[in-house]
């Protein structure tokens, strides 16, 4: 049996790039392609070959990935995977348009629709100056969305990570998909039953992630909110800031286990598909505040590992972070949430069932 785990881009260290490191461990033997990839900041695979496409030869590509996202699709056309038996696919994008050879399958771990071309206004408000380049802008997307449509026709079978990212899933390319929630490597995290007096948000500085709604209302409290994490929006938020407010940046695995460890709760205000940093956060013992909507809804026990807040203001937050303190919050049950429901082991027990039925025989074969 001959696997290829394919992901979209390795330049970054995200949700989808976590799973995609799990996927690698668990298939030490398969070969690893992806369209570009950066060593230094992205997942650790070691000392494995990462297969990459033409684009990797485009100087600046791996800095600047998102400018030249025309070019994906047909980047990945061009890799030769003929050989192999079975392909994983890990794409929030482009990653599924792989080709095949005809009695080999291709399943699809589907973390999202294309965002920027299915929501192209919430991807893109982050960018100010998108709006002078609309027209074109939207010319471009609309025959990029046909193709993706196409291309989404590929796999055999999609794996969403949540009900949320299932129904978009149908109703956008037409596909049904099964729901495996991912999975964290529940030993990465260290659980501590005393937390300090510091609140954590965990994030991407891009504006879907509603970052200025977590400091707006931190601003009001005056506690102490500790920020990890970069990206394009970094500056104008430390701008937004007061003094009980630290922009931390980007930080290691490690300093990250500790943060997470010891904060009193994780915030997260955002609309995620799935949201990996909850459950990051639950294998901690740490409770989340976040949004009520999405992932979460999947992941989270109102009252017992988090609290929701109804709406996207820093009112709304507010009182869920007063609501927060109210409750004597019991960590190791937390923690033993996440490891029940959210370990690799339960995770791959379904998925290794499902390919194994994909491919007609038992379960066991890899």
């Amino acid at each position: 049996m001959k696997i290829a785990l394919v992901h979209d881009y390795l330049t970054q260290r995200g949700g989808a790039e976590r799973v995609f490191e799990l996927l690698c461990k668990r298939y030490p033997e398969a070969d690893i392609f992806t369209s570009l990839y950066d060593r230094q900041k992205t997942i650790d695979v070691g000392e494995r070959i990462v297969n990459t496409t033409f684009l990797q030869k485009i100087p600046g590509a791996a800095k600047y990935f998102r400018l030249i996202a025309p070019l994906y699709f047909p980047a990945f056309r061009a890799l030769n995977l003929q050989e192999y038996d079975l392909i994983i696919s890990s794409s929030t994008s482009f990653a599924k348009a792989v080709r095949k050879r005809s009695n080999a399958r291709h399943i699809c771990f589907c973390h999202n629709v294309t965002r920027f071309l299915w929501d192209t206004e919430t991807y893109l408000r982050e960018y100010g100056d998108y709006r002078y380049f609309a027209p074109l802008i939207e010319y471009i997307f609309q025959l990029m969305r046909n193709v993706d449509l196409t291309y989404a026709q590929e796999p055999d079978l999609y794996i969403a990570n949540s009900s949320v990212v299932a129904r978009r899933i149908q109703s956008i390319y037409g596909k049904p998909a099964i729901v495996i929630n991912y999975p964290i490597d529940t030993s990465n995290f260290i659980f501590s039953d005393i937390k300090d007096e510091y609140y954590l948000a965990s994030a991407r500085m891009i504006s879907y992630k509603r970052l200025d709604i977590i400091i707006e209302a931190f601003n009001w409290l005056g506690w102490r909110l500790l920020i990890s994490g970069d990206g394009p929006e970094q500056e104008r938020l430390k701008s937004k800031a007061l003094d009980n407010i630290e922009f931390l940046g980007h930080v290691t695995d490690g300093t990250r286990k500790n943060l997470f460890s010891k904060a009193k709760s994780i915030i997260v205000a955002a609309l995620e598909d799935y949201g990996l940093v909850p459950v990051e956060a639950n294998a901690s013992g740490t409770p989340v505040i976040a949004y009520g909507a999405g992932g979460v809804l999947d992941t989270q026990i109102p009252g017992e590992t988090g609290v929701f807040f109804k709406r996207q203001t820093p009112e709304s937050l507010q009182a869920a972070l007063l609501e927060a303190g109210k409750i004597t919050w019991n960590y190791d049950h937390i923690r033993n949430h996440a490891v029940t429901n959210f370990s690799e082991k339960a995770f791959f027990s379904k998925v290794e069932k499902i390919i194994g039925q994909t491919r007609g025989v038992h379960q066991s074969f890899i």
